[in-house]
């Protein structure tokens, strides 16, 4: 099984950024220990800032792989783009989020990618992840 785990902007931050929201663990450390909990999963990581590159990488992995877990972060609430992109492509994705959306602000309550998602997961943590891979298999 070919996974992929696509981040938005500001993931790149945790470990560092409210880790009472977000957590103390970075994200590279979370991918070690999910590459270790699956190894036969052929799993990749990428994570942007912006959101083209984002929409880019969606296409090119969208055709190929079994699976996209997509924390689009703050994208999530605000990008058409994105989920346009999510719309647009056949390998099903997983929206996840490492926070309970719906218990921050109202405008985190509504995605643009959910509509097209296989489903979403939130408010799990980092273990939020390990749930999507989980959802493929």
């Amino acid at each position: 099984m070919k996974l992929i785990i696509i981040n938005g902007p500001n993931l790149n931050l945790l470990g560092k950024r409210e880790p009472h929201i977000y957590g103390a663990t970075t994200f590279e450390e979370s991918y070690t220990a999910l590459q270790n909990k699956y190894p036969t999963v052929d799993l990749h990581y990428f994570q942007s800032n912006i959101e083209g590159e984002l929409i880019d990488k969606l296409h090119q992995v969208g055709f190929d792989f079994d699976g996209i877990i997509l924390n689009a972060a703050a994208y999530t609430h605000t990008s058409v783009g994105i989920g346009d992109a999510v719309k647009g492509i056949e390998t099903p994705v997983v929206e996840v989020h490492i926070s309970n959306v719906h218990a921050r602000e109202e405008f985190r309550h509504v995605s643009f990618i959910a509509p097209n998602a296989k489903g979403v997961i939130a408010g799990f943590g980092i273990k939020s992840y390990q749930l999507a891979i989980e959802s493929f298999l």
